[in-house]
């Protein structure tokens, strides 16, 4: 999965590439909101006009479940695009995605020039990878190059069916650093190999756990996830975040980080309050207390402080670090310490430092540390599954080298 031609493996001149990106941005009355998206799709759109492609474009945006949703068009994300290009980009406004708006300006097109079609998930077959509109995106191209990292865990119309029905299909530039900095990370990782799991559920990163432990030398454990591995240990936990279901699961990974010989750290200290925040950056009134000592009726929301010294103590030395999930409720400054410590620890250090998108890429741009990263993943879904050692059909899908 790890070896992919790229864009800069084939010659696009005068050929028609179809490009699946992810323009999936916010938007707010029509406005995009955050545009960091369509500036990371940007060298591999530049390489391609460069190139003399002819580079027609396409995403999905939102969940429109099929049916077209005027207020999930890409119309807008056309009228940035050709901003951020200093060209026209042609917005194909076919709620069928490839109809006649869309043949009519590929067929116009000149080398270097830029189509965009609309939200591929106007389509309902898109999603189930059906066979009919795959063929249709193929039509228009001759080129397929996939550099939407955020869906290639997966198996789509515009990122997987479409690669059944052109010669050609490679990964963009996006999709290339992701692979190589995950996939360098999980496989060969320069050590020692410090992993930092946070977020709210342990069910979602079950398998994660598992294979991290294989792989790495120490393991880091905060977040809410974390009180279902102190309950494990016959800890009282309070009001904390549980999952009653996953204990024997937790005792499972503590015996066999031990066996393996690896470091499984858990907080040693919490931040109690007495109730979770609402809203969630309201002022409250919070206490911080050995992690066995948590009182009955007290939830844990964050890390304590010595917790947090010396998860930072164990990145400083680290030589790879990947960091997936805030270490407790990040949006409320006050139960934001934890991770802004483990934050400032990554930004310090001299270790390659791979964020796995989702809600630990939002809190580490949020809190101001994005620029201080080796890398932030543009996938929250993809990094988790790529950090379970699965692979990724829109990886997958693409020509090997």
């Amino acid at each position: 999965m790890l070896n992919k031609k790229s864009v800069d493996d084939i010659n696009v001149k005068g050929k028609r590439v179809l490009v699946r990106c992810d323009f999936n941005v916010p938007l707010k009355d029509g406005k995009i909101t955050d545009e960091n998206r369509l500036v990371a799709a940007l060298p591999t759109i530049k390489k391609l006009i460069a190139d003399g492609g002819k580079v027609i474009l396409c995403s999905h945006l939102g969940k429109p479940k099929g049916e077209p949703k005027p207020e999930l068009s890409l119309a807008p994300v056309a009228v940035r695009l050709s901003e951020l290009l200093g060209q026209d980009v042609k917005f194909a406004a076919d709620d069928n995605v490839v109809g006649e708006n869309a043949e009519a300006a590929v067929a116009e097109m000149k080398d270097g020039d830029v189509v965009l079609l609309q939200n591929t998930r106007y389509r309902a077959e898109e999603t189930k990878n059906g066979e009919e509109f795959s063929k249709e995106l193929a039509s228009l191209c001759d080129v397929f190059v996939n550099d939407a990292f955020g869906t290639a865990h997966r198996a789509h119309c515009s990122n997987v069916g479409v690669t059944k029905f052109v010669d050609t299909a490679v990964v963009g530039y996006l999709m290339q650093k992701e692979i190589d900095f995950l996939g360098n990370a999980v496989n060969n990782p320069e050590r020692p190999m410090v992993a930092i799991l946070g977020g709210a559920k342990v069910a979602d990163k079950l398998n994660v756990i598992d294979n991290l432990l294989e792989k790495c030398d120490t393991l880091i454990i905060g977040g809410g996830m974390a009180y279902t591995f102190l309950k494990a240990k016959g800890y009282e936990v309070g009001t904390s975040l549980v999952d009653d279901e996953k204990i024997d699961y937790c005792k499972e990974m503590m015996d066999k980080a031990e066996k393996l010989g690896k470091n499984l750290y858990l907080p040693v200290d919490t931040t109690i309050a007495k109730a979770f925040p609402d809203p969630i950056d309201a002022e409250i009134e919070v206490s911080v207390v050995p992690s066995d000592a948590i009182p009955a009726d007290m939830m844990g929301l964050d890390i304590g402080t010595e917790t947090a010294a010396k998860f930072a103590d164990a990145v400083k030395s680290a030589k790879t670090v990947v960091w997936n999930g805030p270490m407790g409720v990040f949006e409320n400054p006050i139960l934001a310490k934890g991770t802004i410590a483990v934050a400032e620890a990554l930004a310090e250090t001299e270790a390659t430092t791979i964020i796995g998108g989702g809600d630990s890429a939002a809190a580490v741009n949020q809190l101001g540390f994005g620029d201080k990263m080796t890398h932030i993943s543009t996938g929250g879904g993809a990094s988790l599954e790529f950090l379970e050692g699965k692979d990724l059909p829109g990886v997958v899908a693409a020509n090997d080298k």
